[in-house]
């Protein structure tokens, strides 16, 4: 069975032989550098399950220095202390509101865009709360390399009402959490981020 070290290790021979492709000054080291990125994407064929092809469109052709990706999320209260989530589509699970950050999106844009979208509410950011490497939580494994950025906010209008691509949007308390969507966000995430919102906007958690 793989670890999480061991998938991780993965991924920094994908990104390495990606960045070598990138700077490649002749057509022998190009080729060294494909068959390295070729070799990673098998192992996690063994991995994930998925087959070779389906990773190689997965993944878009090295045109660039590859960097880390970003999920926005938002930490919304209630009057009640109650947070909000959205049911999401694709596992049935619950997550709070949020995804990939958009290219030509501020952070802040990004996440009220997501706020909208998934819950029908409207909302502004208060402060950044934290930024979470998913390789330090217990997340379930997965190819990319995430930041994930959370944001306290503040609903100011609009109706609770699900997106087009949500199953549900509602309220929960700590202490009766929906099942979570535990690629999106972990319990001990919501528990610290709780504690976070008590400490009079000064800490800021990273990593």
């Amino acid at each position: 069975m793989t670890t999480p070290n061991e998938l991780e290790l993965i991924k920094r021979v994908k990104a390495l032989s990606e960045i070598g492709m990138v700077y490649a000054v002749n057509g022998y080291d190009r080729e060294r550098y494909e068959e390295l990125r070729q070799i990673s994407l098998k192992l996690m064929e063994r991995i994930s399950g998925q087959s070779l092809k389906v990773l190689e469109d997965f993944f878009m052709p090295a045109v660039d220095y590859p960097t880390v990706k970003v999920d926005v999320r938002a930490f919304v209260l209630n009057q009640e202390g109650q947070i909000l989530m959205a049911k999401e589509s694709v596992d049935g699970k619950w997550a709070l509101p949020g995804g990939w950050a958009d290219v030509g999106d501020t952070p802040s844009e990004a996440v009220i865009k997501e706020i909208l979208e998934e819950t029908g509410l409207t909302a502004e950011v208060q402060r950044l709360l934290a930024v979470y490497d998913k390789k330090c939580h217990a997340h379930p494994p997965q190819p990319f390399y995430v930041y994930k950025m959370v944001f306290l906010c503040k609903v100011d209008g609009g109706t609770l009402n699900p997106g087009f691509d949500m199953q549900a949007a509602a309220y929960f308390s700590l202490d009766q959490l929906p099942e979570l969507s535990e690629d999106r966000i972990l319990e001990s995430q919501l528990e610290h981020l709780f504690q976070l919102t008590k400490n009079n906007g000064v800490e800021v958690y990273f990593d």
